[in-house]
């Protein structure tokens, strides 16, 4: 059984022939370690996990002083790390959003590195694409603290901005299905660690149907959808499960979500993805540590299928790379179905 077919079969529900592995993100100082002189994609399929994670191209032009602004006008400043930060974008108020440009889900260079990636790995591993549901885009096209005003004082303005965003991704998800994906991942995180990022009630009014319209959308393309939401998501999960998507990451430990809890009670429902905890015992653990919690996760989210392992977000750059590895030894070791 490939990779691309394990996850697929998960996805459904359905039992394989050992529980599927992979990670939104693997930090080059990790596998550097690990593999010497490897890519990131070289690396996971010599680890034999089995889907490579691929973002967008998009164009991004410095402006000074470690910032950057992305095709969608979003400016973020250069961390040093795998990710930038996300400073604050072109839209302030309704007039410049009637003036916007969204990028143009038309691009051929916007699929450069999908395309290279599904050539390359795609008859084996699953080549999962990271799109957005309702959250990220519009909460970086403004500063966040406007944005979560703006909630609140201008709700139809934000309706505005996320059905935008919506079509957008919508547009792009229609140009990867053509080139041969077949699993999405959406990357927008609702919630902190207390709880979602804005109340329920407003969840509710203004991104339940939206996100619903996208997870539909992206569905009748024939495309398996992942949620990826960190936090304390409870409040809101009913949204999220109403969506339709295949499966649901990480379960966020350090907020309190848990894995047994979600499995017993929604398992039969949604395929779960998660949850070593990297900010804890991946980071700043011991080997025995990782190797007792990986199989916790196992024990827990293995039985009937339905469930991939994984860390609770990614293998960022603290993780120390031993454990990551004691974590994978483990996986392979229990992961199998009898």
């Amino acid at each position: 059984m490939t990779g691309k077919e394990r996850i697929i079969k998960t996805l459904k529900r359905e039992r394989t022939d050992r529980v599927p592995c992979f990670e939104w993100e693997i930090d080059k100082k990790v596998t550097e370690v690990l593999s010497p002189g490897k890519s990131t994609a070289e690396f996971i399929i010599s680890e034999g996990l089995d889907a490579i994670c691929v973002d967008l191209n998009y164009r991004s032009e410095a402006i000074g002083e470690g910032l950057y602004r992305d095709e969608w006008g979003i400016v973020k400043k250069d961390t040093g790390e795998a990710h930038t930060f996300p400073l604050y974008g072109p839209i302030r108020v309704p007039s410049d959003l009637t003036a916007y440009i969204p990028p143009d889900p038309g691009e051929p260079e916007r699929y450069r590195t999908l395309g290279e990636t599904l050539a390359k790995y795609g008859h084996s591993a699953a080549v999962i694409l990271h799109l957005n549901d309702v959250w990220s885009i519009p909460s970086r096209l403004m500063r966040f603290e406007d944005f979560i005003m703006n909630i609140i004082d201008e709700p139809a303005f934000i309706s505005d901005i996320v059905n935008m965003a919506v079509d957008v991704n919508i547009g792009m998800a229609k140009e990867a299905a053509r080139r041969g994906v077949e699993i999405i991942y959406t990357g927008d995180d609702y919630a902190y660690n207390s709880g979602p990022m804005c109340s329920p009630q407003h969840f509710r009014e203004i991104f339940a149907k939206p996100l619903k319209r996208c997870v539909s959308a992206y569905k009748e393309l024939g495309l398996y959808v992942i949620k990826h939401t960190d936090g304390f998501i409870m409040p809101i999960l009913d949204y999220i499960l109403d969506a339709g998507f295949d499966c649901l990451d990480p379960i966020d430990p350090i907020a309190g979500m848990s894995l047994a809890y979600m499995k017993k009670t929604f398992g039969e429902r949604i395929a779960l993805k998660g949850n070593v905890d990297c900010a804890r015992t991946l980071a700043m653990g011991i080997e025995e540590e990782t190797r007792v919690e990986t199989r916790r996760c196992l024990e827990i989210g293995a039985p009937g299928g339905g469930y991939i392992l994984s860390s609770s977000n990614t293998i960022h750059s603290s993780v120390r790379p031993e454990n990551y590895a004691a974590m994978l030894e483990t996986w392979r070791e229990y992961g199998n179905y009898s």
